[in-house]
C-alpha cells in the first residue's frame, strides 16, 4: 500500500492499481509503464515536479508529451519555470524520480494538468512506485488534487 493508495482510499474515490514488473535498466519509466500494461501512450501520464519562479509545482502531461515550461509558467501565473531537481522533487513528494506519484505527497503543491487528460474516461498515473500505476477518472484527480487544467504538453 502507498501513499497514494492510502489517500485514495481515504478520499472514498475509487481507483484500479496496475502492477507491472519494472526493469531497472529503462529508459523511460513512463514507455515501460505503456508497454509493460499495454495501453494507449496518451492514456498514461507522467507526475513531474518543476518550478513556476520559486514555487515548486506538479506538473501531469501524457507520457508522449513533453513539459511545455512556457506553457506552465502561463497557467501558474509565473514569469518563468524549469524541471526541479530530482533531489528537490523527491524531498518534496517523499517518493523516488520514476515513481513520483500526483497523490500522497509529503508536501502537498500546486498542481496543474494537461487538458488532454479531459479527452478520457480514464487515465493511468503513478501510483507511488515503479512498477506500479493507477487508473482513475480525471475528474477524479482534478479534483481531489484542486488541479488547474491547461495547455502544457506538447509533442516530443
Amino acid at each position: 500500500m502507498t501513499p497514494a493508495a492510502r489517500f485514495l482510499d481515504a478520499a472514498g474515490v475509487p481507483y484500479t492499481l496496475h502492477p507491472y514488473d519494472h526493469d531497472p535498466h529503462a529508459e523511460s519509466y513512463g514507455d515501460e509503464a505503456v508497454v509493460a500494461l499495454g495501453l494507449e501512450p496518451d492514456r498514461v501520464f507522467k507526475t513531474l515536479m518543476a518550478r513556476a519562479d520559486d514555487e515548486l509545482v506538479v506538473a501531469i502531461v501524457p507520457v508522449p508529451d513533453r513539459l511545455d515550461l512556457k506553457g506552465l509558467a502561463a497557467l501558474a501565473g509565473a514569469k518563468r519555470s524549469s524541471m526541479a531537481e530530482i533531489a528537490d522533487a523527491e524531498r518534496s513528494s517523499g517518493y523516488v524520480a520514476g515513481g513520483i506519484s500526483p497523490f500522497g505527497q509529503r508536501s502537498p503543491r500546486r498542481t496543474f494538468i494537461d487538458e488532454t487528460a479531459e479527452l478520457a474516461d480514464s487515465i493511468f498515473v503513478s501510483a507511488g512506485r515503479r512498477g506500479l500505476d493507477l487508473q482513475i477518472e480525471p475528474t477524479d484527480l482534478i479534483t481531489l488534487l484542486e488541479a488547474t487544467v491547461g495547455p502544457i504538453a506538447r509533442r516530443r
